[in-house]
């Protein structure tokens, strides 16, 4: 039903009343920007490397109070904030090496999402079930963001921090986006529980329609994230694999490893033909596959004849196909590659990485920014192209589809490697440059998800670690430390068959993006009508 609108910020039902103009009025109006500030913190704490993934249940239940029945200007005002207290700790890894101000504007411009999406929340927070907009919402403002600018950031979604979580099987029901929905819903819902019981008890009034919504709005991803427990498996289909990860490690931490790239190859040769002698002398199995980490050879091997003799004695040694992860320059133009590198017929297979990395691995507005400040361009001197197809090499029979570092973060990035026939997929990346950071621990956790959602076996194989071995059901295996040589060597199931999400794609991500446009489109007819929207 509907009824007049009230001139009473429900929301100012749980804050303390102070007289107007005092100092205690003053600082009460401060409540909601540091509790909606807090709350981002709070989120940022609920990702890895902690595995406190529960907390971001109390981040969006707080998110939520501070927002529900607010102005659209306060919404915006109040995401802004949330999306800063939990941008700021999560992204410093950005500016380890270039200094505060990248790693500032990046957060600056990312928090713009968030605020857009707090006031839109605001204006949802007057209809009936108001959770499930919401959550919606959230979720397409992750969409959003994913895609533009300079196509797209998703790190921080809220999937990438369920990793430990009781949700992580509704990624292979629909992804990341039915993932974050689920974690996102269940915070709203538990704020609304409270909200209800304050009301009941202050009223002695019991609304049982929005009780229901409210508790199934809590119920509904917990009992969905068990019934999809039966989707996740590490059970090998399609036979076997004996995998290699090689971690070679690099010189120094840092840019300047950049400078040392001999050194880098061959310290990857050396760990490789340190785990040749480990199989002859009979102490590991062999592999049927070598993964190298990206940028493990940023000297041409096809242009440096010593480059391409190092890698091929080490392919030989280790007597099993490597995937090589190259700086390769053709036709004039920059790729960062994988190579695959058979130890006979020498490299014949290659893999671009598509999802290149603005401001890393090319700089948008080149121009504008040269004329801005000419050391900018210096950071990047060389842009680096894109590919334009999947990666699935077919390593001794098993076929290893490849998602380059950046890459892990896309979700169709991903899908595409499972669609085009992968049966294990492999991330080789190089963290080398964001030192001892979170970074490392957050990528790792996006491939934990990325495992459960395709039901694949994922490889980690990083310069400078944390590399990993991750089963089908998210576990970690086996993994090294940070800036040590190592190698891992296991016995790895191989699967074909595909999960709901692998199968949907991008069409959970669409459904929430308009359930999020039908409750906003709701909302705003109602607001142009002078009307508020009862609750059920």
């Amino acid at each position: 039903m509907t009824v007049t609108a009230t001139s009473v910020d429900e929301s100012d039902q749980l804050e303390p009343k102070a007289a107007p103009g005092s100092r205690l009025a003053r600082l009460v109006r401060l409540v909601p920007a540091a509790v909606a500030a807090l709350s981002g913190v709070l989120l940022y704490v609920s990702f890895p490397p902690r595995t406190l993934w529960w907390l971001a249940l109390p981040a969006f239940a707080c998110f939520g109070w501070v927002l529900r029945g607010r102005s659209w200007k306060a919404g915006l005002g109040l995401g802004y904030l949330f999306g800063l207290g939990f941008l700021l700790p999560l992204l410093v890894w950005t500016g380890v090496e270039v200094g505060p101000g990248p790693w500032i504007a990046l957060v600056v411009v990312e928090a713009i999402f968030v605020a857009l999406v707090g006031a839109a929340i605001t204006a949802v927070s007057k209809l009936p079930a108001w959770p499930l907009w919401a959550a919606a919402l959230w979720i397409a403002g992750e969409a959003v963001r994913a895609r533009v600018p300079f196509h797209g950031f998703p790190w921080g979604k809220i999937a990438f921090g369920q990793a430990d979580g009781v949700f992580l099987p509704l990624a292979a029901v629909g992804g990341t986006p039915v993932l974050g929905f689920a974690v996102v819903l269940c915070g709203f819902g538990l704020y609304e529980i409270v909200r209800l019981a304050l009301e009941s008890r202050r009223t002695r009034v019991v609304r049982r329609s929005a009780a229901t919504v409210a508790l199934l709005s809590v119920a509904v991803p917990v009992v969905g994230a068990l019934a999809a427990r039966g989707l996740v498996s590490d059970k090998a289909e399609d036979g076997t694999t004996t995998v290699a990860v090689i971690q070679g490690n690099v010189p120094r931490a840092g840019l300047e490893f950049n400078a040392q790239r001999r050194a880098v190859l061959d310290y990857h040769v050396k760990e490789t033909l340190r785990l040749a002698a480990k199989v002859k002398a009979g102490k590991v199995a062999k592999p049927d596959v070598v993964l190298w980490p990206e940028n493990s050879s940023d000297v041409d091997p096809f242009a440096d004849a010593q480059a391409y003799t190092d890698i091929d004695e080490a392919a030989k040694a280790i007597g099993a196909p490597i995937s090589v992860g190259g700086v390769v320059e053709r036709d004039g133009k920059l790729y960062n590659e994988q190579i695959l590198w058979d130890p006979v017929k020498g490299p014949t297979s290659t893999y671009d990485k598509r999802q290149i990395q603005p401001f890393g691995e090319y700089l948008p507005m080149r121009s504008l920014l040269g004329a801005i400040n000419k050391n900018w361009t210096t950071m990047v001197r060389q842009d680096f192209s894109r590919g334009t197809k999947p990666g699935v090499f077919t390593m001794n029979g098993a076929k290893i589809g490849l998602v380059t570092c950046y890459e892990a973060a896309f979700d169709w990035a991903v899908r595409s490697e499972v669609t085009d026939g992968a049966q294990l997929i492999s991330v080789p990346s190089n963290n080398a440059t964001f030192d001892r950071s979170e970074m490392t621990y957050q990528q790792l956790a996006m491939s934990r998800v990325r495992a459960v959602e395709h039901s694949r076996t994922v490889t980690v194989p990083v310069t400078s670690g944390v590399s990993a071995i991750i089963m089908p059901d998210g576990k970690i295996t086996q993994k090294t430390g940070m800036f040590v040589a190592d190698s891992l060597v296991q016995k790895v199931p191989l699967r074909s068959s595909e999960t709901p999400a692998t199968k949907l794609g991008i069409l959970p991500e669409m459904a929430l993006v308009l359930i999020a446009a039908g409750g906003l489109g709701w909302a705003v007819a109602a607001g142009v009508r002078g009307r508020r929207v009862g609750d059920v």
